[in-house]
């Protein structure tokens, strides 16, 4: 019989300050998150400054109470992941010094996670059938992908953003529309009230890309539209804004989804990051894939923004395959995906 395989997670990569303990890649003990969503709301947008400092002051508190909800001691851990990147830098180091600090006073290994990586695998925490290969569309503040995922730990990402992130798109829409931050989980609200048909914003399609996306010509089409609504001035209705634009960017989502996986053969599909677990791009995306006959995958809410839980799942299947950090790993904000 094999043995347990316990790890304590950290993520810290931008305004959640979290801590998990995840037992063989899939059973999650403990999750605990600290939001910082309040903090930054009066900002517009997260601070980087104030998203480091507050990190440093819940980091210890997050991870302790992360080991007690699992009823586990440092002890009983086989391995310390961490987030490394892609993310703000500081935030980053946070998470990596608390973790390599825990990691050289417990002598217990260190691994370090890819963040996107831990948002695909954030799928398999309520997935138990769910094994690569697979195609995960993955959408956040900070990044669009479509990725092929081989197997675990092996990539292939076939598009990706050319400028604005799909969620960076929906807080620069929320807050010239003035429903404020975060912007994703608003619009997704006000857009229930709309019509989505009411204005028609633009699809981009990226000629020598054709699985890239590109939502800055539509975010700048939303601002000429209310900016041409004030100069007549005409009456802007929010909930229609919202609504048409949050199509727009479903439109380009689903289809470049569903045109990969018809062309790359693939019958499962799964998405990730705080974009997936937008309410319409759920409901596009099932009904897209019962027609093709593709099985749809998806994380409850609670694992589609950053968490620690994800970063644990990741980390068991690197961990499995005999990956070790030393004390030299470092924070990389940049850090790319691709590894097949």
């Amino acid at each position: 019989m094999e043995k347990d395989i316990y790890i304590l997670a950290i993520e810290s990569s931008c305004d959640e300050t979290a801590a998990a303990v995840v037992k063989n890649g899939r059973d999650v003990h403990s999750n605990v998150i600290y939001s910082q969503i309040a903090l930054h709301t009066e900002y517009g947008g997260v601070v980087p400054e104030i998203a480091s400092r507050k990190h440093i002051e819940k980091i210890n508190q997050v991870i302790e109470q992360a080991l007690s909800d699992a009823e586990m001691k440092l002890k009983d851990m086989d391995a310390i992941a961490v987030t490394y990147g892609p993310g703000l830098v500081g935030a980053l180091l946070v998470g990596v010094s608390a973790a390599k600090a825990i990691s050289f006073a417990s002598g217990i290994p260190l691994v370090g996670v890819h963040h996107i990586e831990g948002h695909i695998s954030a799928n398999y925490i309520e997935n138990k059938d769910l094994e690569p290969p697979f195609l995960c569309l993955v959408v956040s503040g900070g990044h669009s992908h479509l990725v092929v995922v081989h197997d675990y730990g092996e990539y292939e990402v076939i598009g990706r953003t050319r400028d604005d992130a799909a969620g960076e798109a929906f807080d620069k829409v929320a807050r010239a529309i003035g429903l404020g931050y975060p912007g994703g989980p608003k619009i997704d609200k006000a857009a229930k009230e709309g019509n989505p048909q009411a204005i028609y914003f633009p699809r981009a399609k990226v000629g020598d890309a054709e699985y890239d996306f590109s939502f800055s010509g539509l975010k700048s089409a939303v601002l000429n539209y209310l900016n041409s609504c004030k100069m007549k001035e005409e009456q802007i209705n929010t909930a229609d804004v919202a609504a048409s634009f949050q199509k727009a960017v479903i439109d380009v989502l689903a289809g470049h989804s569903m045109e990969a996986a018809l062309k790359y053969g693939y019958k499962k599909f799964a998405i990730a990051g705080g974009v997936a677990s937008n309410s319409s791009l759920r409901k596009v995306l099932k009904e897209a894939c019962q027609e093709k006959g593709i099985t749809f995958y998806h994380p409850s809410p609670v694992y589609c923004t950053d968490n620690a839980a994800m970063i644990g799942t990741a980390a068991y299947y690197e961990y499995q395959k005999g990956v070790r950090h030393g004390f030299d790993l470092n924070a990389v904000p940049n850090l790319k995906l691709e590894r097949v």
